[in-house]
């Protein structure tokens, strides 16, 4: 909810009455810092795996190639990761990005499915990548936190 001055806010209820406070005031300094780490994390490694795609080192390019893609294919991947991973830096669109990044995670999990690769090394690799991605919007967001708590009170 949004109080005059347009800032997200929490209603509170308290044993006498109810109040209005900042929501960045309700995550503890510990959560907020683990969702800062889990986030970061995400964003430098999407931010490096985008940018590579357009720089094209040998490297990225066979690898690509190897999952059944051509070249051409790259510039693609790479502005389709960054977009998303810039939405999800910012906190007005992170919950944005993190619904196209899931996507996007979607789309690499299938491709290595296909490809009968190892499974904890490389098909749940992304997987353990989107948990880190909602895991770091849940831990500091209140809002996603009561539309998906973990326990009913």
């Amino acid at each position: 909810m949004c109080n005059e001055a347009g800032h997200y806010v929490c209603l509170i209820k308290n044993e006498k009455h109810m109040k209005l406070i900042p929501m960045e005031k309700t995550v503890s300094k510990s959560a907020r810092w683990t969702s800062y780490v889990m986030s970061g994390l995400v964003i430098l490694f999407m931010l490096l795996d985008s940018i590579m795609k357009f720089v094209k080192p040998p490297e990225v390019v066979e690898g690509t190639v190897a999952l059944g893609f051509s070249a051409h294919h790259l510039p693609i991947i790479g502005a389709l990761g960054l977009i998303a991973t810039l939405l999800y830096a910012f906190p007005r669109t992170s919950v944005l990005g993190a619904i196209l990044l899931t996507g996007y995670f979607g789309g690499a999990v299938a491709t290595h499915i296909r490809l009968d690769n190892p499974l904890f090394t490389h098909t749940l690799f992304t997987v353990y990548f989107g948990i880190f991605v909602w895991g770091g919007l849940w831990l500091r967001n209140t809002t996603l936190r009561l539309l998906l708590p973990l326990r009913k009170n």
